[in-house]
């Protein structure tokens, strides 16, 4: 097959998409480029090999490191590895982005692998991925009622930008990603510093009409193909299996549905009843088909009752369940909270750390770090399960991700709170939004933890029963029951002044950008309530951390001296933490963390290093101790990590002889520092106490400075021409004596 080539211009960039020159053997595979951003997608589909009550699609995506022109940086391993959140996530974008687009009766195992094989730094590679996946499902004869559009709208200085770059997002106001069909939108992610509903809504129309763009081209390149799609047989519906079932179902339905309202899974009535209609069939497929009109059939009732204006658990369309919240859970944290709703419970822990302990992640893209981490965790128990224990799976690291999203907006700037805060979630019970449970709970919990957040954020789940456009119910706080049988499910975080996350996934092609309208208004007044309830518990954040927590203050020291504050092989600034019991941590840029959980500590320790920072003033006396004698004089500490020399002839008024008889190591001595040389060394003179001095003999001559001589001149034993070790990287003053190769006598 020939190479096909289509491109467009996207947000002031050209958007390449070509097929039939790579991975020929794939169901469908397209090259995307976007500036010099390339990812390749391949799609294939299989016969299943068992029967599955679900569509087995999968989305692998993989960014390799040559594609930055890195090799992995660790020493062992050079090969790729597990793969990282952001691209778990970024896989999880492009799988809700396409799932919708595929047929229900759909019996086949798909697969789309997406793999990066270069990137600029400026196009992140998501946004093509989406494109590439969207046309290799389309050149493929895979039935779809694709493409699908994504783009990405940044907000800055008022105005939206399409696919903004990456220096561009950093000013950006929200990082809003949209996929829609040519009439639906089908998924939504948004991260925002507060911004309102209208500017929302203002960017997804945005986005809308740049997909359509996208679509155009997809649409023409399969076109150039020829490709034709795999046809399905259409399912006839039984109308006499339909009857019966209803019949032995009878007016179950209401009664099961109220029921199962307050659980998320594990429905034993739900189980009986439907084993008890399908044990009235007799063949396999019998069953296997009752079975599947049992579910539509309970679906379509649960629809029903809420579109008629009667939900499964009572409540009122707009009604939000019964709200309760603590804080100071656990004792030995430094911050925890429980939020609940309804039956939907979660524990969030806050731990605050040095630092030193930031994430640092490597990617084709460089390194980068971070400071706020959030992670969740929802064990089968959470829903009257049993299950195995295998790690965080994808759907944990991405509610984790989008709860880390909400809350980023307000977390303190390092200068302010400079810790590194890592949160952690575990979801105790669950029935509907866990994720939104999350971030009220963390709320609490860094607020417990005296963590200084910008303002407090609350989340709500909303879901929406579609008929037509005119027909349709928008539901707050969704429970499990209404989530499986609503047609989208939007997650909506928040303070008072705006939204900070947003996250939308549909189940039928039906959402408008006026039915979102109304479901993001409904939002706000839920959100508005939820928060009222959590600052009922907790009104601001503590003023203090935890007494557990460690103590850390943060200075600036200038980048020239940082080798100064370290120390040859680290041995300025190991006892210095020695010392002060601190843990001292200093980065390229010349800023420096020192933590302890003893307050003092911490401030002796920061003392230390800014008297280290400061340069001896010649003039000035200082009260220093001596560390070190030699025949030529004594060596003190004037400022820690800053020594000089007091020479022989600076620390009498008489001839010394032997210097141990006038210091002694550890000795404290009044010193005034003179002008140092032009190395940097700094010389000192010793401040006598007049009833110690001693006349200086006359035999030994003079000068015209009362005798005294600079410790660089000429004096008893030693050259003018003497070196000095200068292995440290502050003034340092010699450790030994050199041989003296001037055989010249001295006068």
């Amino acid at each position: 097959m020939k190479k096909i080539e289509k491109s467009i211009e996207i947000g002031g960039r050209k958007l390449t998409l070509s097929t039939g020159h790579v991975a020929n053997q794939a169901s469908g595979a397209v090259m995307a480029q976007y500036g010099e951003t390339v990812v390749l997608a391949t799609v294939v589909s299989a016969p299943l090999r068992q029967e599955l009550d679900y569509f087995p699609l999968s989305v692998e995506y993989m960014e390799r490191f040559y594609a930055g022109g890195r090799i992995k940086g660790s020493r062992w391993v050079k090969r790729e590895g597990r793969p990282l959140d952001e691209e778990i996530l970024t896989a999880r974008l492009v799988d809700r982005s396409i799932r919708p687009l595929f047929p229900s009766d759909y019996k086949k195992d798909v697969q789309v692998v997406l793999t990066v094989l270069s990137v600029d730094f400026e196009n992140s590679p998501d946004i093509p991925a989406a494109a590439a996946a969207s046309a290799a499902i389309a050149v493929s004869p895979i039935p779809w009622s694709g493409p699908v559009g994504v783009t990405k709208v940044g907000l800055i200085d008022g105005k939206y930008v399409v696919n903004p770059e990456e220096g561009q997002l950093e000013k950006s106001k929200m990082e809003l990603i949209v996929s829609s069909t040519n009439d639906a939108i089908v998924m939504i992610e948004n991260g925002a510093n507060e911004v309102t509903e209208e500017e929302v809504i203002g960017g997804i129309k945005e986005a809308e009409g740049e997909n359509k763009k996208v679509i155009k081209l997809i649409n023409e390149l399969a076109a150039a193909t020829g490709v034709k799609k795999e046809g399905l047989a259409k399912e006839v519906e039984d109308k006499g299996l339909v009857k019966k079932v209803k019949d032995l179902a009878g007016d179950k339905f209401k009664d099961l549905a109220g029921k199962m309202s307050t659980k998320e899974a594990g429905y034993a009535e739900y189980d009986s009843l439907k084993r008890a209609v399908t044990d009235s069939f007799s063949s396999p497929d019998e069953k296997r088909s009752a079975a599947a009109v049992f579910d539509k059939l309970f679906k379509s009732e649960v629809r029903k009752m809420i579109l008629v204006g009667k939900r499964p658990d009572g409540r009122g369309h707009d009604e939000l369940r019964a709200l309760s919240s603590q804080i100071g859970i656990l004792p030995r944290t430094h911050g925890s909270a429980i939020f609940q709703r309804g039956q939907t419970q979660a524990l969030t822990v806050t731990t605050l750390a040095s630092p030193a302990l930031e994430l640092h992640l490597e990617s084709a893209e460089g390194f980068e770090t971070k400071r706020y981490i959030h992670h969740y965790s929802m064990p089968p128990y959470s829903v009257g399960e049993t299950g195995r224990f295998t790690g965080p799976g994808r759907r944990e690291i991405g509610h984790g991700a989008l709860a880390e999203k909400a809350l980023t907006p307000v977390i303190p700037e390092q200068e302010v709170f400079p810790y590194t805060i890592r949160v952690v979630t575990e979801i105790l019970s669950s029935n509907g939004s866990t994720s939104m449970a999350s971030v009220c709970g963390s709320t609490l919990s860094l607020m417990d933890a005296g963590v200084p957040i910008a303002s407090p954020v609350s989340g709500i789940a909303m879901g929406i029963i579609v008929e037509d456009e005119k027909s349709f119910a928008v539901l707050t706080d969704i429970t499990g029951l209404e989530d499986g049988s609503g047609d989208m499910d939007l997650k909506v975080a928040g303070t008072k002044d705006g939204i900070t996350a947003l996250q939308l996934d549909v189940k039928a092609l039906m959402l408008t950008v006026e039915m979102l309208t109304d479901a993001l208004a409904q939002a706000k007044v839920a959100r508005s309530k939820i928060l009222e309830s959590m600052l009922a518990t907790i009104a601001k954040p503590r003023d203090e951390v935890a007494k557990n927590a460690p103590k850390i203050k943060m200075v600036t020291i200038p980048v020239e001296k940082i080798g100064e504050l370290i120390g040859p092989g680290g041995k300025v600034i190991k006892k210095l933490m020695a010392d002060t019991a601190t843990q001292i941590d200093v980065d390229d840029e010349g800023k420096v963390s020192v933590s302890s959980e003893d307050k003092q500590a911490v401030e002796a320790a920061v003392s230390a290093i800014e008297n280290m920072m400061k340069e001896a003033v010649p003039g000035e006396i200082y009260e220093g101790k001596v560390t070190r004698v030699e025949p030529y004089g004594a060596f003190v500490e004037i400022l820690p990590g800053k020594e000089g020399l007091v020479h022989v002839s600076e620390m009498s008024e008489g001839f010394v002889e032997d210097v141990t008889k006038i210091v002694k190591v550890g000795d404290s001595v009044k010193v005034r520092v003179k002008e140092p040389d032009k190395e940097g060394k700094i010389s000192l003179s010793m401040i006598l106490d007049a009833t110690k001095a001693r006349e200086r003999p006359s035999s030994m001559g003079g000068n015209r400075n009362g005798g005294r001589r600079d410790f660089r001149g000429p004096s008893r034993g030693f050259d003018r021409n003497r070196k000095f070790d200068t292995r440290s990287s502050g003034p340092h003053f010699p450790t030994s004596r050199l041989i003296n190769t001037d055989s010249r006598p001295r006068s």
